[in-house]
């Protein structure tokens, strides 16, 4: 037998290592949200769209921003919240830095979440789930719309930029998206969500989250840059001060 046809009957009889299977799971109404980023170049820049799908009904919520923070995301999911009517029990994220510090799971440890991010959970009332590393296809209803976006909303289309951007998204979502039959449930998104799973979302709160941070990028704490409260101050010129300080003796004498 010759080298070549040895090593493929050895390749044959090899017993290759099977892999993990990947159980798709489904939830009950209003239980839980599945949520990612998708990076996406345009001419004037990068963007970044940040989705949401609601896991029963999977309706569909898209925003657009051009960076991918903390604070891009929570404002981001309160829109979210504010279009349900509602708010999910749980929300499923990837390995989100804005949400996960570190996650010592597979090795028996638990998911450290970043703190600003767990009081923005409570304020809303979720709870706050994300996937084991390399493990990310369990977040597969929200990875196949990120697919279907690219697909079936940006590649083909001109947008005059971000406004326009965001006006024919929203329109889309309505319009096309949440009222095609979905190929896993067979069923359409916006009535599954308006006649089953609306009703059973949590209440919204209140009133938006007010961050205990006042950073614009609202990141997590490290040795070399700890949190500091970002400071507001306003400049003006002396001329300006000189003024008003005539107008407050005009207004003694």
């Amino acid at each position: 037998m010759g080298v070549l046809a040895h090593s493929q009957l050895r390749e044959y009889v090899r017993p290759r290592a099977t892999p993990e299977p990947i159980v798709r799971f489904e939830t009950p109404p209003g239980q839980q949200a599945q949520v990612d980023f998708a990076e996406v170049r345009f001419p004037w820049g990068k963007r970044y769209a940040l989705l949401v799908v609601l896991g029963y009904s999977r309706l569909l919520w898209v925003q657009f921003a051009p960076r991918q923070t903390m604070q891009v995301l929570m404002t981001g999911l309160e829109a979210a919240f504010r279009a349900f009517g509602g708010v999910p029990r749980e929300l499923l994220f990837d390995q989100l830095k804005a949400v996960v510090i570190a996650d010592e799971r597979p090795g028996g440890g638990k998911l450290l979440e970043n703190p600003e991010f767990l009081r923005f959970a409570a304020h809303w009332g979720f709870r706050i789930r994300a996937c084991r590393p390399y493990r990310a296809q369990t977040k597969g209803k929200v990875e196949r719309p990120v697919r279907y976006l690219r697909d079936n909303f940006l590649y083909g289309r001109e947008f005059l930029g971000d406004g326009d951007l965001a006006a024919q998204c929203t329109t889309w979502l309505a319009d096309v998206d949440n009222q095609r039959v979905h190929a896993t449930t067979r069923r359409v998104p916006a009535e599954v969500f308006a006649t089953e799973e609306q009703a059973c979302l949590l209440p919204l709160a209140p009133r938006a989250y007010r961050p205990l941070i006042a950073s614009p990028a609202l990141a997590a704490p490290t040795a070399a840059r700890p949190r500091v409260p970002a400071a507001a101050v306003e400049r003006r010129s002396l001329h300006t001060y000189a003024t008003a300080a005539a107008a407050a003796l005009e207004e003694v004498a």
